[in-house]
């Protein structure tokens, strides 16, 4: 079975999740790291060219491309005792959900297009570890107009804390406010309890457009560690 990384077009996806986990989806060349804790569940967005439409899709397991072994299917099989797959035509987006996630779990996965007599094209890559590294006890997180919030970040591992809000990809996601600098950036700041092991983003003065996706990210030699959450804000 052979793979490509070329010629598809993806753009940001939302991201649903559950239990304390940590989600994402991937820049194409280098692929992201997350953490989720043991139990956790993952629902995983993959956006996909017009062309792809009639395409079968699949989630796939392995280290390397030769062995990426097919774990759920959009044509069969669609689901498993810890996995399913679904695809949105109208949205252009097929979506992968884990369950139950155990340690054995940690592993290289990836977004597939199939091309029925030619090469099969990846669009998302993930590295998945199941361990406690770095969590947030809510991914979904509401406040109200003028109001503010507090996200807490648990982490396991040192480096410089960052905040980040989601733009139209996921790789020009860049930080707000960071714990060397700044840590402070108009009504978003942060701060670090190297004790607790927990970092502390503050937004203040919420407007409805400060709704949507961001990450708590720790990076450490270049390599970002990262959780998600979403924010909604409602109107008084």
């Amino acid at each position: 079975m052979a793979f490509t990384s070329n010629g598809i077009l993806f753009s940001a996806v939302q991201i649903v999740l559950y239990s304390n986990l940590n989600v994402f989806c991937v820049d194409m060349s280098t692929g992201r790291h997350v953490s989720v804790q043991t139990g956790g569940s993952i629902t995983i967005p993959c956006s996909y060219d017009q062309y792809y439409i009639n395409h079968v899709k699949y989630w796939c397991k392995g280290t390397h491309w030769t062995h990426c072994s097919s774990v759920v299917r959009t044509d069969h099989p669609k689901s498993t005792d810890r996995a399913s797959i679904s695809d949105d035509i109208t949205q252009k987006v097929f979506t992968v959900i884990m369950t139950d996630l155990e340690p054995d779990d940690s592993n290289t996965y990836r977004c597939v297009v199939e091309i029925n007599g030619g090469t099969d094209s990846m669009i998302q890559l993930l590295y998945l570890s199941v361990t406690p590294e770095l969590y947030v006890e809510q991914q979904e997180v509401s406040g109200v107009e003028g109001g503010s919030v507090t996200v807490c970040c648990y982490y396991s591992n040192s480096g410089d804390m960052k905040w980040c809000r989601m733009g139209d990809y996921w790789n020009s996601c860049s930080a707000l406010v960071r714990t060397d600098q700044p840590k402070i950036s108009g009504t978003v700041s942060i701060s670090d309890d190297v004790t607790r092991r927990i970092f502390s983003v503050n937004m203040t003065d919420l407007q409805p457009e400060d709704s949507g996706y961001y990450w708590c990210a720790v990076e450490t030699a270049g390599r970002d560690q990262n959780t998600y959450l979403h924010l909604s804000v409602t109107t008084g």
